[in-house]
């Protein structure tokens, strides 16, 4: 029986962050120049695993739904599902939706509120 301890578990989790943040470091440097050149790369690390932490809390799991999120963190700031300025993303969150009903309905009601509407 193949047995698996938890340092190496850890290990991969790791190895797992560090190639998510690899792939979602020149996604923010495209989608959000601005953030990147006022940030860098070594806060924006920080912000992909703030994400993926804040994702998980709320079952977001797959690599596409917790990229959005991390989108959404990054147009809104990144507490955005706390803000009591935006009510309505803390209410989406908690809905019983699937994932990705909830971070499509999220994406839509940031681009409404981001355009003013």
């Amino acid at each position: 029986m193949l047995t698996i301890r938890s340092s190496q578990v850890e290990a991969f989790d790791e190895a797992a962050m560090k190639n998510f943040e690899e792939l979602m470091l020149p996604h923010l440097k495209k989608f959000y120049p601005e953030l990147y050149e006022a940030e860098g790369p070594p806060k924006l690390k920080e912000l992909i695993r703030h994400g993926v932490k804040r994702a998980a809390s709320y079952q977001i799991t797959a690599k596409r739904d917790v990229s959005r999120y991390i989108d959404l963190m990054a147009s809104l700031g990144p507490d955005f599902d706390k803000d009591e300025q935006l009510p309505w993303a803390g209410e989406i969150l908690q809905t019983r939706n699937s994932a990705d009903t909830r971070i499509r309905i999220l994406v839509r009601t940031a681009a409404k509120h981001l355009k003013g509407g």
